[in-house]
């Protein structure tokens, strides 16, 4: 059973955030993601895609932004369950709960917060007859652990920046690599295209434009695939498939927990410190919320976070006084031990 002051449904960016906040008031947070890695679609869909309206960054790439997120919260020492999605939720006759994931691990939490975004993410799977026979037999939708395709010939398909960043980093780990996509030009940072396009001609990467894959053959696990184009037909040896088309946001098993859902999102109270309709548990945060006048920002979702973690502070501890000070004044005091604080004025007479 894991232990947390508060739940965190959910690892992009709010979510992070939100751990920050909560560390700020000592509390502590763990955090449920159905992606293999924080950072949300923030990290799965365009780590390599900048941003333009994070306060005090004219400009910040997506992963890198999710890279300083995970540096800010280092110090409050944040649990993950990660690749596990939220499935049941319990409230114990002391007002405390109990989170189940798909995979059985159980979260005991003072509070939870629901910061899933737009929802659960589920990959996008092209339409092959027989494709879920191979799911977990040679056909994976997640890299979740490169080191499974050491020394493998492995098949990639897709057109977008999951697909190129996967093709280059394995290229190093794979026996060999082939990546296909429907088309003759892929729709992802250019800097990922042009490594591709080197380790091409440097015989790393296999790459097979435009075409589709059609048809997996294997007795037990993936042996080949089959490619078509205009109608011509290939057969290519693997050991997996990947095919990497992004991802479908769905709000999954939290859309039957007794939450007040509206156009597929959760309704809050944002009037005070955005609960939902359930009282004490669930506060909604981020895209994954609905309220007159919702702005699904990023920057929004981080105030909504603020805001929801001194609702939490006042729950845990009721008839406590908490008064906010600036970190300007106050530092912040990690976890770990670490202390960070403005340097002291200094003293001194100007002869």
């Amino acid at each position: 059973m894991i232990q947390t002051d508060i739940l965190i449904i959910g690892a992009g960016p709010t979510g992070l955030f939100a751990v920050f906040e909560a560390g700020l008031l000592q509390l502590k947070c763990h955090l449920i993601d159905a992606l293999p890695q924080p950072g949300g679609q923030l990290a799965e869909l365009y780590p390599k895609k900048p941003i333009f309206d994070i306060p005090g960054y004219p400009e910040v790439l997506a992963g890198d932004l999710v890279n300083n997120l995970m540096e800010q919260i280092k110090q409050f020492q944040p649990g993950f369950t990660l690749a596990e999605t939220a499935e049941t939720i319990e409230k114990l006759e002391d007002g405390t709960f109990i989170v189940t994931t798909n995979k059985g691990t159980k979260h005991h939490a003072k509070a939870v917060a629901i910061a899933g975004g737009l929802g659960t993410f589920e990959p996008r799977k092209p339409a092959i007859e027989n494709i879920s026979f191979y799911e977990e037999k040679g056909v994976e939708y997640f890299v979740k652990d490169p080191e499974l395709f050491r020394d493998k010939d492995i098949v990639i398909a897709g057109g977008g920046d999951s697909a190129l960043d996967w093709s280059i980093f394995l290229s190093n780990v794979a026996k060999s690599v082939t990546l296909v996509h429907r088309r003759n030009e892929f729709r992802g940072a250019l800097d990922s295209v042009e490594k591709v396009q080197e380790l091409k001609k440097l015989g790393k990467i296999n790459l097979i434009t435009p075409a589709e894959v059609v048809a997996i053959n294997g007795k037990d696990h993936v042996e080949s695939i089959v490619l078509e184009n205009d109608g011509i037909q290939q057969t290519v040896e693997t050991d997996y498939f990947i095919p990497l088309f992004g991802l479908t946001p769905k709000l999954g098993a939290i859309a039957n927990w007794g939450l007040e859902i509206e156009k597929n999102a959760i309704k809050v109270n944002n009037a005070l410190d955005y609960q939902t309709n359930i009282e004490g548990i669930y506060y909604a945060i981020g895209d994954v919320n609905i309220y007159p006048g919702k702005l699904k920002l990023i920057l929004c979702g981080f105030h909504e976070a603020t805001l929801m973690c001194q609702s939490v502070y006042n729950r845990i501890n009721p008839g406590k006084k908490y008064v906010l000070k600036y970190t300007t004044v106050s530092g912040v005091d990690g976890f770990d031990g670490t202390r960070k604080e403005a340097e002291k004025a200094v003293v001194k007479a100007i002869e």
